[in-house]
């Protein structure tokens, strides 16, 4: 017995003892505290990252051990510890970005470095490029600039978001059982300049992601505060203008800052029916840091939006010259939304290395499309155009505890969360129109209510070079629709919990080479009108595995491989357009990513990104077992210029290749290769002109396909071929920006 207890004090001691710790803290010139700060004990080759508040804390440290300090972004800075017993506090200095400051190790996030260098030297122009940034992801727009981008990632044919999740500032922008198409997440509602830093992450590996994250998952955070307050405006063809307004409100305030921005665009578009697109955005946010670090922040805004559309025209009026590409078979199509957010979020520091993160939002929308897809084919004297119309309230908490424990053996991160999200919709209507103003009769008429908890829990077992995550999430949704249509009061409800698992690995060879291996479950919700019918699987799963590296050759390249796969269960699918619910079978996709950034000297920057992806129904005979516009290469890449001789600028290419259209890949819809321009000079320290070119080389592309069956009044047979929405020709527009 004595023998026992001795074994086992020992080894329990071993695993769990506590060391003798260090601890630090890293700020900015401001005092503010930086995150995500790689710290490397030269003497011992123990690492570590700064959490939200700044703090880092290490163990076996020793006096004279020597500490390097790297983020990208902030010059490097070293330090010899003279002391134990006392908390050091360390300042880091901004710089021009290097990529000889990233350093690799199994907990980097080496996404958000490379994300945050491409907002640097490549920043967005318009709220529609913001996806566009994340490597692989593609967005194609097909109604008039106003409606939710439609998405392509990893061999998925997204829709508007079916399986992506993303989220502004924590409010979630997929929005489940939408009118138009579940998930649909628009995201216009934010203003590019505002944002500071954008997460992601490709499949289901996360625990801290789940409806909707199969693919992959999107975070925008946006700016705490303004160097300076600007005013820009930007003038192009097409009778377009866009002006943005950021006016920094305290100033150089210690601890609270305050800002609002403000956009406006119009446009008529290259249609020969012009669009008469508009839209207005108004954002606010305070930041505050209270005595006892607590960080406190409020965020308020507001957006509205108008458009006409041509729609998708058929291939065969184009062909015999009956309209031109930007031409219109039934220019009425259209419509307007607006979306106003309330948020509040709290970070409390319980210790050095333990902190609650809570935040909770509040969204009104409202959503109106008209459109007509298929022209006489189903009503010959009045046509086929449709409505879709709701009114959505949106609201939902998230708390988050998340902890750093350094052992003997090992450093462990927990972080752990429960939270809720609402979604309450009334009057979800899809509607058979004429001239958007008679309705002609109801398909789909009714108010849902979709309630979704959830809690979750991420672990990080760091031991040296190697690192494990496992990790588990549960989800638990309730159903209610009513059907205003029926004869008679009728909520119909259903329920559905889901279980998690998630486990990934990484391992540092050394910090120029690191290998991962991720595996995890994730899924998407089907729209709640899938429980009017009967067994039909409402959380369809996602099995996803990933297998690469991120290499560093060199201080100045860093190449990110990956090859992976995901399956998809069978699940039944709510069309939007058409009111109905359709069977999806299995499917399987099979792929491989590259990423590459190299930085040639302290102004150029070259970026290239290629993935492929093999995608097929799993059920189907071989030869009809494509899967209709999932995307199997893509590219994007250029080069970019930053502050040279008072210069800025970029060339950036994106390609996507051609891709089936139907199931047995008889009909192919045409891919493209674009190239876009932007090129900038700093006057002096107050005054910037530019000028942006979209689609250089006035190439001839369509954004949007689909393939249909349409009818036009004049024709005796209806016709099944490709519709198209036509790319953005040669656009150019010229900006100034006044910054005080």
């Amino acid at each position: 017995m004595k023998l026992y207890f001795y074994l086992t004090t020992t080894i329990l001691c071993s695993i769990f003892g506590y060391s003798q710790k260090f601890n630090g803290k890293v700020i900015d010139a401001f005092g503010n505290s930086i995150a995500d700060v790689y710290v490397y004990n030269e003497s011992t080759e123990a690492h570590a990252h700064t959490n939200e508040f700044g703090n880092f804390t290490f163990s076996n440290v020793t006096i004279n051990d020597t500490f390097k300090l790297t983020k990208l972004g902030y010059k490097s800075i070293n330090f010899n510890v003279s002391q134990l017993d006392k908390k050091v506090v360390l300042t880091m200095e901004e710089e021009i970005f290097k990529l000889s400051e990233i350093t690799l190790s199994p907990n980097v996030n080496i996404n958000s470095n490379i994300m945050k260098m491409d907002l640097t030297t490549n920043p967005v122009n318009s709220s529609q490029e913001i996806l566009r940034k994340v490597p692989g992801l593609f967005i194609g727009q097909h109604a008039g600039g106003g409606k939710a981008e439609q998405l392509f990632l990893r061999g998925f044919d997204i829709d508007h978001g079916t399986d992506i999740a993303i989220t502004a500032d924590g409010i979630p922008v997929n929005m489940v059982s939408h009118a138009h198409g579940q998930g649909y997440a628009d995201l216009h509602f934010v203003i590019p300049e505002v944002i500071n830093k954008i997460d992601f992450g490709k499949g289901p590996y996360t625990a801290l992601k789940g409806n909707f994250a199969t693919a992959g998952y999107v975070d925008f955070v946006s700016k705490d505060k303004l160097n300076e307050s600007k005013i820009s405006l930007e003038v192009g063809q097409f009778n377009t203008i866009r002006t943005v307004g950021l006016f920094d409100l305290l100033g150089n305030s210690p601890k609270s800052n305050a800002y609002i921005a403000t956009e406006y665009i119009v446009t008529d578009g290259p249609f020969e029916s012009p669009q008469n697109f508009n839209r207005f955005n108004l954002f606010g946010k305070y930041t505050t840091i209270l005595e006892n670090q607590t960080k406190l922040s409020f965020i308020g805004s507001h957006f509205t939006s108008k458009w006409d559309a041509s729609g998708q025209i058929p291939m065969r009026l184009v062909n015999d010259g009956t309209i031109s590409r930007f031409g219109a078979v039934d220019d009425t199509e259209g419509g307007f939304t607006s979306r106003t957010n309330l948020a509040f979020s709290m970070d409390k520091m319980i210790d050095e290395n333990s902190f609650v993160k809570t935040n909770a939002y509040f969204s009104k929308y409202d959503f109106t499309l008209f459109s007509n897809f298929t022209f006489f084919l189903n009503d010959p004297v009045n046509g086929d155009q449709i409505k879709q119309n709701e009114n959505r309230t949106l609201y939902g908490f998230n708390t988050e505890y998340s902890t750093n424990k350094v052992f003997t053996n090992y450093n462990l991160k927990i972080q752990s969360g429960v939270g809720v999200k609402v979604n309450s919709t009334k009057d979800s209507e899809l509607s058979h129109t004429l001239n958007r103003n008679t309705v002609l009769n109801y398909i789909q008429y009714g108010d849902i209510e979709e309630s979704n908890f959830f809690g979750y829990i991420n672990t990080n077992f760091q031991f040296e070079k190697f690192t494990i995550n496992p990790g588990l999430r549960l989800e638990y949704f309730k159903f209610n629709y009513q059907d205003k249509l029926a004869s008679t009061y009728k909520t119909l409800s259903n329920d559905k919990a889901k279980i998690l698992p998630k486990l990934n690995f990484s391992y540092a060879q050394n910090e120029k080479i690191v290998y991962f291996l991720k595996t995890g479950l994730g899924f998407h919700s089907n729209d709640t009108r899938v429980v009017l019918q009967e067994d039909k699987e409402i959380l369809p799963s996602v099995f996803g595995a990933d297998l690469g590296t991120i290499w560093k050759p060199n201080s100045n390249l860093i190449i990110n491989t990956a090859i992976w796969s995901l399956f998809s269960n069978q699940e039944f699918v709510y069309v939007g357009d058409e009111g109905i619910v359709e069977p999806s079978g299995k499917s399987r996709r099979i792929g491989a990513d590259l990423g590459i950034r190299y930085q040639l000297n302290d102004f150029v920057f070259f970026d290239f990104d290629a993935n492929y992806a093999f995608a097929r129904s799993i059920d189907e005979p071989n030869g009809f077992d494509y899967i209709p516009l999932a995307p199997n290469f893509t590219s994007t890449g250029g080069i970019s210029i930053k502050n040279y001789k008072k210069f800025s600028g970029n060339m950036q290419y994106r390609f996507l290749g051609d891709r089936p259209a139907n199931e047995n890949n008889s009909v192919v819809a045409n891919g493209y290769f674009i190239s876009d321009l932007s090129l900038n000079y700093q006057i002096n320290k107050s005054i910037q002109i530019g000028v942006i070119v979209n689609n250089v080389f006035d190439t001839k592309w369509n954004e949007t396909q689909f393939l249909t069956e349409s009818q036009l009044q004049t024709e005796s047979q209806s016709v099944e071929e490709i519709h198209f929405t036509p790319g953005t020709p040669f656009f150019a527009k010229i900006k100034m920006t006044y910054s005080f």
